[in-house]
């Protein structure tokens, strides 16, 4: 007597579900997925709020909702790129960031030939509708490049990671400075050598590094006169023009605990980059302290879990890279809002998923992406009580 087969019914998305894509739901950390996907709509509906305002400045604009339009296309791109490089193995992910890093590296050599300068930096590339600056996505590429090459310095194989990542990294500040971006040179310093210090450097290094941070800044100080420029109108507010600051500061003070409502806000008509470096200040005025707080918290929210996740892989790359694209992203976010609420000269740097911008959105896509990739479930990723700051390896510093 022939048995007949049976053929059980698996339901799609299931836990037993074999297709790559459940692999993925079921492995990647859904609630700083969750996170990442309410920042996006938060940016998309503030650009809504923002875009009337935003367009007083270009008398070729007519549609008042033109960059609300564009920023559902780039949050669009930026939400399928994360998602893509969330598929993505460790492996992936180094391979990815290599080739995001190099063709970075080559378009910002060609920036002083290609580039468009505006207001006396050249920083991008136009493309017609779109235009791309090369530095955003070098961020998280260098990242994770200077994370493999720590790890492969750690193994004490003869690989020099650490002259590699600190050679790459001179370069890519120098083309920063040669634009000149002074807020990027400084973000990518502070989490370059964030990772550092994780990967297991030495306690003696860190104050050597300290010492030459501090002559970095004054250096930087001496030899760019915007930076004097921007320092004096912080420390001497009366004496310089601070119109774009006391403006968004005036909006955030309006809005109070609530806000003045959805559309009401009037200090947006007067704050120049309303929609990218100052989107902050506008949502302050017309959602007030209740939907700044949510935003903190969210980013908060995914810098703490990011990193409680990165401690506990096993994998020394993985370990670092993940801790040290969180922490670009919460440090990112922290330059912003600090700006806005004057507590630190301006910058000129975005809100990550929250200000107007393909190049700031794509880039934080890609940043998240990989961030999420590093931190799946996998077989062995991850040792129950391990830290990120257990005893290991010493990094061979050559």
């Amino acid at each position: 007597m022939t048995e007949a087969t049976a053929t059980v019914y698996v339901p799609p998305f299931s836990r037993n579900d074999p297709s790559p894509i459940a692999k993925w739901f079921w492995t990647v950390d859904r609630a700083l997925l969750g996170a990442a996907l309410a920042l996006m709509f938060l940016g998309v509906a503030l650009s809504f709020a923002s875009s009337p305002a935003a367009i007083l400045a270009d008398e070729s604009i007519t549609d008042p909702f033109h960059y609300s339009w564009r920023m559902i296309v780039f949050a669009t791109g930026g939400l399928t790129g994360m998602l893509l490089m969330s598929l993505l193995s460790p492996r992936g992910v180094r391979r990815i960031a290599v080739l995001a890093l190099l063709g970075a590296i080559v378009v910002m050599m060609l920036l002083p030939f290609i580039g468009d300068t505006v207001k006396g930096a050249a920083r991008w590339v136009d493309l017609g509708p779109f235009s791309l600056q090369p530095s955003e996505f070098a961020k998280p590429a260098l990242i994770v490049f200077a994370a493999w090459m720590f790890s492969e310095g750690q193994k004490g194989q003869g690989v020099p990671g650490v002259s590699i990542a600190f050679g790459t990294y001179a370069v890519v500040v120098a083309l920063l400075l040669i634009q000149p971006d002074i807020g990027q040179t400084l973000l990518i310093t502070t989490t370059f050598m964030a990772v550092f210090f994780m990967a297991g450097v030495p306690l003696r290094w860190v104050a050597v590094l300290g010492g030459i941070g501090a002559a970095g800044l004054a250096g930087i100080y001496l030899l760019f006169p915007h930076v004097q420029s921007r320092v004096a109108k912080f420390v001497s507010p009366g004496a310089e023009d601070t119109h774009q600051i006391d403006r968004a500061s005036e909006a955030i003070r309006a809005g109070g605990l609530v806000g003045r409502g959805i559309g009401e806000g009037v200090m947006k008509r007067s704050v120049p980059d309303l929609h990218t470096d100052f989107i902050y200040s506008v949502g302050a005025e017309e959602f007030g302290l209740v939907l700044s707080l949510i935003m903190i918290g969210l980013y908060a929210f995914i810098v703490v879990r990011g990193m409680r996740k990165a401690r506990m892989l096993n994998d020394p790359f993985e370990q670092t890279a993940a801790a040290g694209l969180f922490m670009l992203l919460g440090l990112q976010a922290c330059i912003n809002i600090a700006v806005n609420l004057n507590l630190i000269p301006t910058k000129g740097m975005t809100l990550p998923f929250i200000s107007y911008g393909g190049s700031s959105m794509l880039a934080m896509g890609l940043t998240m992406g990989f961030a999420l990739a590093l931190t799946r479930r996998r077989p062995g990723a991850y040792e129950p009580g391990a830290s990120l700051y257990r005893p290991r390896r010493m990094l061979s510093l050559r």
